[in-house]
């Protein structure tokens, strides 16, 4: 699709960009003394009208419904769905991990739902229950039974886990090539690489088998998953001295411990979002095509993560240096 197909929603989107927390704002956050102070902060802010006594104590729920009347909006706007689902396939694949355990053990966790914007709990419930379903695409449909063909030979609630996060990652590379913008492609494998990575360093840890490991893997980064397997029997110092020699060497280097040289996989996280938000840096200047609305998804996640470690920390009374060093970069602010 033409890149001017977005000249519609990318002034809009610019528009929702002023709305997101600057940078002084943040640092006034920071500097809050406590939760009454930090309500104070926010009161003028796209948050104020959620500032009841109980803010903090229902900040999760009053995220999940916001980030699905955004997604709902962004679907009803975007001209190619396919961008939005870059974003919220990661609730829809969580949906799926969800409402499969709870058809396979017969429990009720409806309360664990997510929107995504897109699919509804009915929807997804009924896909799950019968394999089938006329607003699913085939992509989805396929994932759910191959998930329910493994658990008929194996009883191992893991597997769900293990085998749609596997799939998630394959059906984000899917959209990605689908779309064909080069920058999307970029964001979405480095995604999967560094997801790779720290799943990798994880099952090392943990001695994960090498089988187990191909299992989880995925094939669809730019590090074949056969150059992360010799690893697997390794130990964790190995297996970073592979990662450093790869094109992520000079990001991750930051994180490798100086005594024991093994990365950090505290840092890890906040080091992979970093990472990912400066491959949007081109969307908040550029004016044609769908990165705009990327980098704005991306900065808004960006937001609520941080918004989440603020008020935790406020709330437990966590150093102000400590909660500084966790929170993600914020660019455009």
């Amino acid at each position: 699709m033409k890149e001017t197909a977005y000249n519609q929603i990318n002034p809009l989107i610019r528009l929702k960009e002023m709305e997101l927390l600057t940078a002084s704002q943040y640092e006034q956050l920071l500097k809050a003394a406590d939760m009454e102070e930090l309500r104070d902060i926010l009161r003028n802010t796209v948050y104020g009208e959620y500032l009841k006594t109980d803010f903090e104590e229902n900040f999760e729920y009053i995220y999940s419904k916001e980030q699905g009347k955004l997604f709902e909006w962004l679907y009803q706007m975007a001209p190619e769905p396919e961008i939005i689902a870059i974003y919220t396939s990661r609730f829809t694949f969580h949906n799926l991990k969800v409402l499969t355990k709870a058809e396979v053990t017969n429990q009720h966790l409806d309360h664990l739902f997510i929107e995504d914007g897109r699919y509804s709990l009915s929807t997804m419930k009924s896909a799950v229950h019968t394999k089938m379903s006329s607003e699913l695409p085939e992509e989805l449909l396929s994932t759910i039974r191959e998930v329910f063909d493994y658990l008929q030979e194996s009883t191992l609630l893991q597997a769900i886990d293990v085998i749609y996060d596997r799939l998630f990652l394959t059906f984000q590379k899917q959209l990605a090539d689908k779309l064909g913008y080069p920058d999307i492609i970029a964001e979405v494998t480095a995604f999967i690489d560094l997801t790779n990575i720290a799943v990798m360093a994880r099952g090392i840890i943990q001695r994960q088998t090498r089988t187990f490991l191909s299992t989880i893997l995925s094939s669809s980064g730019s590090i074949a998953k056969q150059d992360h397997l010799p690893y697997a029997k390794e130990s964790l110092e190995a297996y970073t001295s592979f990662i450093l020699s790869t094109k992520y060497g000079d990001m991750l280097s930051s994180i490798v411990n100086p005594e024991t040289h093994v990365l950090d996989l505290t840092a890890f996280e906040k080091k992979k979002d970093d990472y990912l938000t400066n491959l949007f840096v081109k969307g908040r200047v550029t004016a044609f095509g769908p990165l705009p609305l990327l980098a704005y998804l991306n900065a808004k996640e960006v937001e609520w993560k941080n918004l989440r470690l603020l008020v935790v920390g406020k709330k437990n009374h966590f150093p102000t240096e400590r909660l500084k060093e966790r929170m993600r970069i914020v660019h455009g602010s």
